[in-house]
């Protein structure tokens, strides 16, 4: 299942993003979710909080999840945050 990521997501959006995306990943078929944040132009760290439930989430109900299209200052965030393993882009997670 394929979700997409909105172009603003901070601590404003965060709480209903998070929901929104929750439900379409517990409703997704059994396998691997990919989430596509390509299109995130404003954001804070309340993005990286947003991705990581969803990990959380789909790891519960037994499926992967891959990131890809994270913006270089998000990629950045993560790292400094030593998450960037956890949001593996969609090629490195299929190859794993």
């Amino acid at each position: 299942m394929d979700l997409q990521l909105p172009a603003e997501l901070t601590h404003a959006q965060a709480r209903a993003c998070a929901q929104a995306l929750s439900a379409q990943i517990a409703a997704a078929p059994a396998g691997r979710v990919d989430i596509d944040a390509s299109a995130l132009i404003t954001f804070d760290s309340s993005a990286l909080a947003v991705l990581l439930d969803c990990r959380r989430t789909a790891l519960a109900a037994g499926k992967s999840l891959a990131v890809a299209g994270l913006p270089a200052g998000l990629q950045s965030m993560a790292r400094l945050y030593g998450v960037q393993a956890l949001l593996a882009p969609a090629a490195a997670a299929q190859a794993a």
